[in-house]
């Protein structure tokens, strides 16, 4: 049975931090369609100060996700820091006492990350929110675990899910947030959120799988 060392979590949320920074510009034009513009910027400061918390220390999985929770809550304005900073607080509560993280303890993470979201947050599937991609996503993996998939199908059941949950934005009116007052004019773009969902989602399935013994 395949599992992740916590101690892989500086390694892994500076992925996290290095796809973020690198899709900065792109996650701006998204949200320029239909937003302020400035999701990417936002998003990258505040992975950035993470990056700048965790450089050259060891920290287990938790302790690397309670600094990049800590680190969003206090860089990024608007909705998304709290956000953000709730899902992450969540998987670091999650694996905080796990000695390893195995298929199941990983589906666990995921489960109590959009539960700690859902603490602060009503919106849902089909608000045009990072909802859309990150429920599908978490309900793909618990179906592919019910279905004793392996670590790394689940893995990539959960990717698949969060990118077609991502696509399906483009089609939605947004219901919350700013684009709400647009209307039928937010239909057509994608949601910056639910795409920036995709991308962290996606790099943490690769680097875990990356790095499961």
């Amino acid at each position: 049975m395949k599992v992740l060392s916590v101690q892989d979590g500086t390694p892994i949320v500076e992925d996290l931090v290095n796809t973020i920074v690198a899709n900065r510009e792109y996650l701006s034009e998204i949200d320029g369609a239909i937003g302020d513009g400035d999701h990417g910027i936002n998003m990258a400061k505040g992975f950035n100060l993470c990056a700048e918390s965790i450089k050259g220390k060891s920290l287990t999985v938790a302790e690397a996700l309670d600094v990049l929770s800590d680190s969003l809550m206090e860089g990024i304005g608007g909705s998304m820091g709290p956000l953000y900073g709730s899902i992450f607080m969540g998987m670091a509560d999650s694996v905080r006492d796990s000695s390893q993280i195995d298929a199941n303890a990983f589906g666990q993470m995921l489960r109590d990350g959009l539960s700690c979201l859902q603490d602060v947050s009503t919106a849902g599937v089909g608000d045009k929110c990072l909802m859309d991609t990150l429920i599908p996503a978490v309900e793909a993996y618990s179906q592919a675990q019910q279905q004793r998939k392996s670590f790394v199908e689940s893995l990539n059941l959960m990717k698949a899910a969060a990118e077609s949950g991502r696509d399906s934005t483009i089609d939605l009116v947004a219901k919350i947030g700013r684009a709400s007052r647009l209307g039928e004019r937010s239909r057509g773009v994608l949601d910056a959120g639910a795409t920036s969902c995709c991308l962290i989602l996606n790099q943490l399935a690769d680097s875990v799988e990356q790095r499961l013994a």
